[in-house]
């Protein structure tokens, strides 16, 4: 999830038309019942779909801090983490959902005795502790994955990624069966309702225009594979047949993924964040109508109204508030509460791998606060229906 301002055009979300009908189809699910605090309420908490409440979801975000590559957080940061501290402050900020960690951008997983090794030092056995402790209070847990980038896939194979900023891994299948290996041993073991994909792009993917590939020997690799035909050179590569190539690229791994979860646990959510929704690399993919739960990152209306419009309506649609996306909580959330949107928000430990306590955010009107705590302070009141200007003593 990126930590700078990013700027969302629609123009071309119906480039390709999508696919109507769901591989999988979202199934049915129970998230927790709202808990009202008193005052005045000015939302309402109906199901998005018989038996599913609207989804509140947050995330303590361990995928970006100091010392890490790329701005993502060093091995072994937060690894104290207390999994009872962690499931206490989303129960008390109202949340249903809770975005946990399978591995986060650094390459190392929050939990213990997998296919991937464990950020260092790792105090608790973090992700199967969250996901017990969260289910005695009925709130579901999903664990991050970076389709797009992995600091210690980069270390450990520098021959075949770009070493750069943002999404840096060609997706060979020599990595997408590391990933699915991981993302298996997650859906195995630790009993979390769904997993979180994230930068599902090619390298320097996502927003257009879309940046030349470098077509790496590993790439013209992908090539013969994809494509079906010898890689005939950089030169006669046009920006036709790349973009062919870069979703033919997504496709294989979506495909992966999909079966590897739902083979396994066909009830095992798949949940999608895209900061580009209208990127031509996935416009009209398979992807984008087989997830259960599909995230508007940048989280600006008008594209998640015109995404309402065309994905396949068993999809459970949710936005995101989020200090780079630079939206109005108190305009965003009504409107996702009145359309049957869930709702999302996300930033970095402030107070070692913790938050502020709740109280703080309901210390003052949501109007006072500034950035990501502002967004915190009015999810808080929307997970508990209360007005913005609500304070507690």
């Amino acid at each position: 999830m990126p930590e700078s301002n990013n700027t969302l055009k629609i123009a071309n979300l119906s480039r390709r038309t999508f696919i109507k009908s769901s591989f999988w189809g979202a199934g049915s699910l129970l998230l927790g019942t709202s808990i009202v605090r008193g005052g005045s309420h000015f939302l309402y908490d109906e199901p998005i779909s018989p038996g599913i409440n609207r989804i509140k979801a947050f995330n303590i975000d361990f995928n970006w801090g100091e010392g890490g590559a790329h701005g993502f957080a060093r091995p072994g940061l937060w690894a104290d983490a207390n999994p009872k501290k962690h499931v206490k402050w989303f129960e008390d900020m109202g949340a249903n959902v809770i975005h946990s960690f399978g591995v986060s951008c650094n390459g190392y997983a929050w939990y213990r005795n997998g296919v991937v090794p464990p950020q260092p030092g790792l105090k608790h056995n973090f992700l199967p502790e969250t996901v017990n402790l969260a289910h005695k209070k009925r709130m579901k847990v999903f664990a991050y994955f970076c389709v797009g980038a992995n600091n210690k896939w980069e270390e450990d194979h520098p021959d075949l990624t770009y070493k750069m900023d943002g999404q840096q891994i060609p997706f060979t299948n020599k990595y997408i069966d590391y990933l699915c290996a991981s993302i298996e041993d997650v859906v195995k073991r630790t009993g979390v309702d769904g997993i979180m994909l994230d930068w599902f792009y090619n390298p320097g993917g996502g927003k257009d225009p879309l940046p030349p590939l470098r077509w790496m020997p590993c790439e013209e690799v992908m090539y013969k594979e994809l494509m079906g035909t010898t890689f005939p050179g950089k030169e006669k590569i046009t920006p036709e047949i790349e973009l062919e190539f870069r979703r033919r690229a997504i496709d294989r791994v979506w495909r992966r993924i999909r079966d590897v979860v739902k083979g396994n646990r066909p009830d095992c959510l798949i949940w999608l964040t895209c900061y580009e929704l209208n990127s031509k690399e996935i416009v009209g993919s398979e992807m984008l109508n087989e997830v259960d739960w599909l995230m508007n990152e940048a989280g600006d209306m008008d594209t998640t109204r015109a995404v309402k419009e065309i994905i396949n309506p068993g999809i459970e649609l949710i936005t995101c508030l989020a200090n780079w996306n630079r939206q109005n909580p108190t305009e965003l959330i009504p409107y996702a509460v009145k359309e049957g949107i869930g709702l999302y928000g996300f930033t970095k430990p402030a107070l070692g791998s913790m938050m502020p306590p709740v109280k703080y955010y309901l210390s003052k009107p949501v109007e006072n606060f500034e950035g990501d705590a502002r967004n915190i302070a009015a999810l808080i009141r929307s997970y508990h229906d209360l007005p913005f200007s609500y304070t507690e003593k």
